[in-house]
C-alpha cells in the first residue's frame, strides 16, 4: 500500500517564499519585545508595592486559610435550629428584590438607550448627555446605593429594590445603546425607503434587531441581581443577607452552613434557567 509523500518539504518552500515576500513580518523587533518587558516590569513593580503597602503577607494569609477552614468545619452537620422557613422567606425575598430590581431598571433604561445611540439621536450634545449621566449612576456600587435608599425610604425590600434599580439602569442603558448602533442599517435603510420616518425606523429596523439581545442581557442581570441582592441585605435592605451578616457576627455556623447551601443551590438552579433562555433567545450559532 502506497502512502502520500510527506509535504513538510513543500511547506518549508512555502514558508520560505511568505517569509521572501514579507520579510518585514517575520523580523524580531527587540525595541517592541523591550516595551512589552518594560511594561510587565512596571505592573510586577506596582503589584509588589500595592501589597507591601496593604500589608498583604504570607503569614496572615495562610493564618487566615486556617481560620477559614475552622469555619467551613464548625458549619458540619449544618443545622438550621428551626430557622429553615426564615431562610426560605428570606430567600424569597431575595429573589423578589432582584426580579423586580432588574425588571424596573430594564423598562426604564430601553427608551433611555435610544436616546443614548448615535445611529437614533444624531444630536451629540444629547446623546453624550445621555451616556455620561448613565455612566455616573452605574459608577456606583450597588452597596453604596443601598445605604443611600436605606436612609432615605429606610430598612426593609423596598430599598434593596431602588438599589438594583439605580445600579441596573446605568448598566443596562449602556449596554442596550451600544446593542442599538451596532444593529444592521440594511434594514432601516428598506424603512426608510419605502416612505417611514424615524419612528416607524425605531419601531420595525431597530427593535426587532435589538429585542432579543436586551432580553438576553436581562436575564443575565437578573442572575447577577441574585448574588447582588445578597449582599445588599447586609446593610438592611431585605433578604438573607441580614441573616447572613448577624450568624456571621455571633459565630452561629451551623445554621449558616445551611443558608449558605441554599443560597448556592439557588443560584445554580438560576444559572442553569437563564443559560437555556438566553439560548433559546438569541439562537445557537449554525454550523458551517
Amino acid at each position: 500500500m502506497n502512502r502520500p509523500a510527506p509535504r513538510k518539504p513543500q511547506l518549508d518552500q512555502d514558508l520560505a517564499a511568505v517569509m521572501a515576500r514579507h520579510p518585514a513580518q517575520f523580523q524580531t523587533s527587540w525595541q517592541t519585545r523591550g516595551k512589552v518587558g518594560a511594561v510587565i516590569l512596571v505592573l510586577l513593580s506596582l503589584a509588589v508595592f500595592g501589597m507591601i503597602r496593604l500589608e498583604v503577607t504570607p503569614d496572615r494569609f495562610f493564618s487566615g486559610l486556617s481560620r477559614l477552614g475552622y469555619f467551613v468545619i464548625e458549619m458540619f452537620p449544618p443545622n438550621a435550629e428551626g430557622k429553615f422557613w426564615f431562610f426560605v422567606s428570606a430567600l424569597v425575598e431575595t429573589l423578589a428584590i432582584a426580579f423586580a430590581g432588574t425588571l424596573t431598571a430594564a423598562m426604564l433604561a430601553a427608551p433611555v438607550a435610544f436616546l443614548a445611540a448615535r445611529n437614533v439621536i444624531p444630536n451629540i450634545f444629547v446623546h453624550f448627555t445621555v451616556r455620561r449621566g448613565l455612566d455616573i449612576i452605574r459608577s456606583v456600587d450597588a452597596l453604596i446605593w443601598a445605604l443611600v435608599w436605606v436612609g432615605v425610604v429606610g430598612l426593609g425590600p423596598f430599598a434593596g429594590v431602588l438599589a438594583v434599580v439605580c445600579v441596573d439602569f446605568g448598566a443596562l442603558g449602556k449596554l442596550f445603546s451600544e446593542a442599538v448602533e451596532a444593529a444592521d442599517d440594511k434594514a432601516s435603510e428598506g424603512v426608510i425607503s419605502t416612505g417611514g420616518n424615524g419612528l416607524h425606523r425605531v419601531r420595525f429596523a431597530l427593535i426587532p434587531q435589538v429585542l432579543p439581545v436586551m432580553a438576553s442581557q436581562v436575564l443575565y442581570f437578573f442572575e447577577s441581581n441574585v448574588r447582588s441582592a445578597t449582599i445588599i441585605g447586609i446593610v438592611g435592605a431585605g433578604g438573607v443577607g441580614q441573616y447572613l451578616a448577624e450568624m456571621v457576627r455571633v459565630l452561629d455556623l451551623p445554621p449558616l452552613g445551611v443558608l449558605i447551601f441554599m443560597i448556592l443551590v439557588t443560584v445554580a438552579i438560576i444559572d442553569v434557567i437563564s443559560s437555556r433562555l438566553r439560548l433559546a433567545i438569541i439562537g445557537r450559532p449554525q454550523k458551517p
